[in-house]
């Protein structure tokens, strides 16, 4: 497997090269059963194309691409202004479509709620979500990230939730420190390989235009134009919220997510989420959206199950029904 990259002359040249909604990317892509990426430099704005495969088929799709490339002369000058860069998947505009996957599946907002959300996440630097499981928050807001990284209204993509679980049962578990947290990091992935696909998700990673790290490893740092997202809020502490809201540097933005019934923490009041609630409400630039079990996209009967716990938690439905039992 190798990797090779060539760099055009302007993005009137990517457009060429790319053909119509990325058709002879694709083409070329299955022809010879490569990986191909446009990438733009975040400081010079320059363009290339990366070429990932076997060596032989690598060296055949570059000859193709410099004979399309001679085939069209007299291309502009440089230009330095951002255009679709790291991921290139066509966005129908208008249309509601946040993110189109590697497989063409539209990502777009199914609930009033949802819309609200994806509404403020491009209006505001710090969105908070806060609902059930299965109402989209990770997924949207991956989403998002991605649009936003395309657009180049960013530079990368950070991820982060806190481990929990893991303070308990590292010691348990084999390899070293990131081989025993991946499984908990694995909600993340999973969003990431259903619109990128792993080759592609794997590309970014390793360019660290995607950086996935767990939120006990943010503190001291100052994250600058990036897409910031921390899942699983609710299971961070005051402290933690604190030091993840002020890691946002110039020309980023932060989103977090959370479900406030799954609070995993012994002390469940000192729940950073919770808190961040109380405190960060009237504060001018930032937003909620709040998620009800209206919204969750999931498989039907996840609605049922979070009504039925919630009845139980109020004591609503704390009498066991012996009826559906054989």
């Amino acid at each position: 497997m190798v990797t090779k990259k060539i760099f055009l002359k302007s993005s009137d040249e990517v457009l060429h090269l790319l053909g119509q909604q990325d058709e002879n990317l694709r083409r070329l892509e299955r022809d010879y059963g490569v990986q191909i990426f446009v990438r733009q430099g975040g400081s010079t704005g320059d363009f290339s194309l990366v070429v990932r495969g076997g060596s032989g088929k690598v060296d055949k799709v570059l000859s193709q691409l410099e004979c399309m490339r001679e085939k069209r002369n007299d291309f502009p000058s440089l230009e330095k202004e951002k255009k679709p860069l790291h991921v290139v998947q066509p966005v129908q505009a208008g249309s509601g479509v946040i993110y189109v996957t590697y497989q063409g599946k539209n990502i777009k907002p199914r609930s009033e709620h949802q819309k609200k959300y994806v509404e403020y996440i491009n209006k505001y630097d710090i969105v908070m979500a806060v609902g059930p499981a299965g109402t989209g928050k990770t997924f949207l807001a991956v989403a998002c990230a991605l649009d936003f990284l395309q657009s180049g209204k960013v530079g990368r993509i950070v991820l982060t939730r806190p481990v929990v679980e893991a303070g308990e049962k590292l010691g348990f578990l084999p390899g070293d420190l990131y081989e025993k947290i991946n499984p908990y990091l694995k909600p993340l992935y999973d969003a990431f390989f259903a619109m990128l696909g792993h080759e592609k998700f794997r590309f970014l990673k390793e360019d660290d235009a995607i950086e996935i790290v767990p939120l006990a490893y943010m503190r001291g740092r100052t994250l600058d134009d990036a897409f910031i997202i921390l899942d699983e809020a609710q299971n961070t502490t005051t402290e933690q919220m604190k030091m993840l809201l002020t890691r946002m540097g110039a020309g980023s933005k932060v989103v977090v997510t959370g479900d406030v019934t799954q609070i995993d923490l012994e002390a469940k009041k000192q729940s950073g989420l919770v808190m961040a609630r109380k405190v960060l409400d009237l504060v001018e630039g930032i937003r909620f959206v709040n998620f009800s079990e209206e919204d969750v996209v999931r498989h039907e009967l996840v609605k049922k199950v979070i009504k039925a716990y919630e009845k139980w938690e109020t004591g609503e439905n704390q009498q066991v029904s012996e009826g559906k039992y054989v």
